[in-house]
């Protein structure tokens, strides 16, 4: 359903180098790169945004969170262990949300700027 989010941030070479290596693991690659935003695009075609405000600072939403799913339990435990190796804030380390052991599988983490994403994978283990 959602097929672009965006982040701000208050320094984009900061940000760029983070999310570069998220990036990777994930398989997405640079669709463009500004002076004032660069977007990474998935292979299903949803990007994700980092960039300046248009105006003032960039700060967190409180309650604001991107989801990015993973093909597998291991690379959502490779991309949350990467994160947080970057500087990262863990939110909550990898395992099972729910009752469902064969459900959401997911890791939370917060970026340099403070913004909260979760990696997942929804299905059984691989």
């Amino acid at each position: 359903m959602i097929t672009l989010a965006r982040f701000g941030t208050n320094d984009l070479d900061r940000a760029k180098s983070f999310y570069d290596e998220l990036a990777a693991l994930l398989g997405a690659v640079r669709a463009f790169d500004r002076p004032d935003v660069v977007a990474y695009k998935a292979a299903d075609g949803g990007m994700l945004l980092i960039g300046k405000p248009f105006a003032g600072d960039a700060s967190p939403g409180n309650g604001n969170q991107i989801g990015i799913q993973a093909d597998s339990r291991a690379l959502v435990d490779a991309v949350h262990a990467k994160a947080i190796d970057l500087g990262g804030q863990c939110e909550g380390k990898p395992g099972i949300r729910g009752d469902d052991p064969n459900g959401f599988y997911g890791a939370y983490f917060r970026d340099l700027d403070g913004n909260k994403l979760v990696i997942f994978r929804f299905g059984p283990p691989d």
